[in-house]
């Protein structure tokens, strides 16, 4: 069990005021066995109206309506939660994970056939090119085939942190040879999808140790800022994230925000403005995870 205390701060900055549109935020996690919310606040500058709901996917959205034009937009949130984890995950998972190769059963894969589809069908060859080499271990189990491919993954690119939006194709990422932890995490998606796994992209936060308590060892990547992974439906085992920039499996230093089937329905924030003359200068996003003694 570890408590975190979690800041996360989006500066709009413009040259003039600016009239904004709907903006939604995914930023607040959903409480569940593996994650409890204790306390949390939004503000937001200029003042909105905050409207809270469930997207498709049971993802908590707020809704912000503006009233009053600014040629600034500060949107913060302050989280303390309890994330639960177990002491040794991946024994734990291999122990009910199925075979390889598998068949989902009738009712999990009518449930998630959204999830079972390839998202860039233009990549596949290339992608199956670099599985082929990659992955040539006959492997018998499921978790074994998604574990050998999240250290393939790190061991084969370079992590970059790249400050514009979006995600690599995969194709992208082969050819570049580096790529941000969306990138990674849309690789695997798309990889394991091509296995016949369900994947979606999840993003939320994690905590680094090492950065938060200023230790000497060795930081992870991806903190500082929000961050991405994959959940692949495991035969067996239900849901299991895996963080292939890290290689991280189901690990507690991953907070869950946000599931979807594609990276850019996870958006942390989103929306638009209408300029009036005034153009866009910069954006600033800073996140804070520590942990917390308070209870």
């Amino acid at each position: 069990m570890t408590t975190l205390r979690i800041n996360h701060r989006t500066t709009y900055t413009y040259d003039g005021p600016v009239t904004f549109g709907a903006h939604y935020l995914r930023i607040r996690p959903r409480d569940g066995h593996d994650m409890r919310i204790l306390d949390s606040s939004l503000s937001v500058t200029p003042t909105a109206e905050v409207h809270w709901a469930f997207d498709t996917f049971g993802n908590s959205v707020a809704r912000l309506t503006f009233h009053e034009k600014a040629d600034r937009l500060v949107i913060a949130s302050d989280l303390l939660l309890r994330r639960y984890g177990l002491d040794d995950p991946e024994a734990r998972i291999e122990r009910y994970a199925g075979p390889w190769p598998f068949t989902y059963e009738p009712e999990e894969a009518f449930d998630l056939s959204p999830l079972l589809h390839i998202h860039s069908p233009q990549d596949q060859p290339v992608l199956k090119r670099w599985l082929a080499e990659k992955l040539p271990e006959r492997l018998e189990g499921s978790f074994q085939v998604l574990d050998l491919l999240s250290s393939r993954i790190h061991e084969s690119f370079t992590y970059r942190r790249r400050e514009e939006s979006g995600v690599q194709s995969p194709a992208e990422t082969l050819a570049i040879g580096s790529g941000t932890c969306r990138d990674f995490a849309y690789f695997f998606m798309e990889a394991a999808r091509s296995l016949g796994f369900a994947a979606r992209f999840v993003t939320g936060y994690l905590y680094d140790p090492a950065e938060a308590e200023e230790q000497n060892s060795a930081s992870l990547s991806g903190g500082g800022a929000t961050h991405a992974w994959a959940d692949i439906f495991v035969p067996g085992a239900g849901w299991i994230e895996f963080d292939p920039t890290n290689q991280i499996i189901a690990g507690r230093n991953l907070v869950r925000v946000a599931s979807t089937r594609t990276p850019e329905q996870a958006m942390p924030v989103s929306g638009s403005y209408h300029d009036g003359g005034s153009s866009f200068l910069s954006m600033e996003v800073e996140v804070s995870v520590v942990r917390s003694e308070e209870e």
